[in-house]
């Protein structure tokens, strides 16, 4: 799976200098996620994770395009190393003022969830809606930067077992991502 991935990202790099000028903003930079307190189970106090946020826009109009989203976030709970990915897709829309580019979009996709201590390990998978914006700072013909993207996550984990336990679904939505970082624009 994951080599499958970074094979289709490769491929996709190498295409977008084919694909005419201001059509395609590639992002990558640093992700927040704070997952609230508050879920299907009851009350939480609630995580902050660390680790990045990749995407790919393709503009097809002067105000739309439609955007994908990848991102891996990372934490330590009593001990517990957590790692959560997302995987998301759908439309955006945006201004363009010359340098500032303000927009907004709505993500459905996946999530995968796991944990693992001592040799121990159990993953989720469920789907995930993201909506929020951004904007971003035009440096030059290529290259801007994204000041802010924030975003609303809800997710959602259906039942599992860990080491033969069973453990019920599970969804949340006092959820907030924050991301920063560099576009390139083909």
């Amino acid at each position: 799976m994951r080599k499958v991935f970074v094979a289709v990202i490769l491929v996709g790099l190498f295409s977008l200098p084919l694909m005419a000028q201001d059509k395609v903003d590639v992002f990558g930079g640093y992700q927040y996620l704070h997952i609230g307190g508050g879920n299907t189970n009851g009350p939480t106090t609630g995580q902050s994770f660390n680790g990045f946020d990749a995407n790919a826009r393709f503009n097809f109009a002067k105000y739309a395009g439609i955007e994908g989203d990848f991102s891996g976030s990372y934490a330590t709970v009593q001990g517990v190393s957590l790692k959560n990915y997302t995987y998301a897709g759908g439309p955006v829309i945006f201004l363009s003022n010359g340098t500032i580019k303000p927009f907004a979009h709505v993500l459905v996709g996946g999530i995968h969830l796991s944990g693992s201590q001592s040799g121990l390990s159990v993953s989720w998978n469920g789907y995930t809606i993201a909506a929020g914006g951004g904007v971003d700072v035009k440096v030059d013909r290529a290259i801007a930067v994204r000041l802010i993207q924030a975003d609303w996550l809800y997710y959602n984990f259906s039942s599992t077992s860990a080491g033969g336990v069973p453990v019920p679904s599970f969804s949340g939505s006092n959820n907030v991502r924050i991301a920063s970082g560099i576009v390139f624009r083909f």
